[in-house]
């Protein structure tokens, strides 16, 4: 017996030893920081919080639940077979047109009058930090392609999850990108990865940015953050809003469907392009993660044209089927005469007020 109880003190203090030390977890919002954060409307008692109240406590009974689901109908989670990326057409990219490229879940490469923009630059094969315990992406890694891509004139992150905060992605992106857009406290994951400070810049809810002829704004979302044990929401979460001479964009984040979608619409709307999350939801957790339906509604809530769903195509996260999200949003955008694309991994889609991508169910050769 006092055997058992050793090893597990030991694997515990392993376990401590290893999320304080390694650097994937990345850093924590220094005391001056937190500062700072103290007299902004949406930090209170040392944690981010968002506009409406957003209970995620999860009960005996509800993890039991948990538990269940993950062993039961897996064999609709994945796609049968690796999900091709199609050739980046790089003399496209390289004419500076208006474009979007979609690498699966919510990473996007964005040209917008030139200038080239990450979003959520999430390349590697796990969102996790131990990887050989969680789920795989469902195309080959995608972190050569990092050394594909031109010059990076800015990243804009959402939030700290690992499925949109990527470390093995940033290390290799860090040398070739200008600026780094970020939540407030995410900085401090970036520094501790070698980003230098004066390529960051931290923005609150409604904070605007006028950046080589660009407008960024960083708007709310409803979500919570955090990469560690201890760290949960200390870092903020975000949507981005991207405003150029010939279109405006608009970008979720991860985040359940509320009040703030209205918000956003009347304050930056109407948007030619919106990149709206739903993949991944639950029940359970219904406040944080949007079923497609909702999805839906937002977009309309914040005056989109057209619309994209985004965080599915990747990985599998919940406990839905992996093509679930993009069937019931095309259904539903069909009944609301939503102009939903569906654009392959890795296809360039020129923008333009009626953004023309060929009709195509390509997961379906994968199911």
């Amino acid at each position: 017996m006092l055997f058992f109880i050793v090893m597990l003190a030991v694997l515990v203090m392993a376990i401590v030893i290893f999320i304080t030390l390694h650097p994937i977890f990345g850093g924590n919002p220094s005391k001056k920081e937190k500062e700072v954060f103290s007299h902004f409307e949406n930090y209170f008692a040392g944690k981010f919080r968002n506009e409406i109240q957003t209970n995620m406590d999860m009960n005996i009974s509800t993890i039991s639940s948990l538990m269940k689901d993950s062993i039961k109908g897996k064999k609709d989670r994945r796609p049968k077979t690796s999900i091709p990326i199609s050739s980046i057409d790089w003399d496209q990219i390289n004419s500076n047109q208006d474009s979007l490229i979609w690498f699966g879940h919510s990473t996007f490469f964005l040209q917008l009058e030139g200038k080239k923009i990450l979003l959520d630059p999430m390349f590697g094969s796990s969102p996790s930090p131990v990887p050989f315990v969680s789920s795989k992406r469902y195309s080959k890694d995608l972190l050569y392609i990092i050394d594909e891509l031109p010059f990076i004139d800015a990243v804009l992150i959402t939030h700290d999850h690992y499925d949109h905060l990527d470390y093995p992605s940033i290390l290799r992106l860090k040398d070739k990108v200008g600026y780094f857009f970020v939540p407030y406290g995410v900085a401090a994951h970036l520094k501790r990865w070698g980003v230098a400070a004066e390529k960051i810049r931290e923005c609150n809810w409604w904070d605007e940015v006028e950046w080589k002829g660009l407008t960024i704004a960083s708007v709310p979302a409803q979500h919570f953050s955090g990469r560690g044990l201890a760290n949960r929401d200390s870092t903020l979460w975000t949507g981005w809003v991207v405003i150029g001479e010939n279109n405006r964009l608009y970008t979720s984040g991860d985040g359940g469907y509320g009040p703030h979608f209205k918000q956003i619409g009347e304050k930056y709307g109407p948007f030619d392009l919106t990149l709206i999350e739903g993949g991944q939801y639950d029940k359970r957790w219904s406040m944080i993660h949007m079923i497609p339906e909702e999805s839906i509604q937002a977009h309309l809530d914040v005056g989109g044209n057209n619309m994209m769903l985004i965080h599915w195509g990747a990985f599998t996260l919940a406990y839905h089927g992996w093509t679930d999200p993009v069937v019931r949003a095309l259904r539903v955008a069909k009944e609301s005469n939503v102009h939903l694309i569906t654009p392959k991994i890795g296809e360039l889609v020129l923008l333009n007020r009626t953004i023309s991508v060929e009709d195509s169910i390509w997961w379906k050769e994968m199911t």
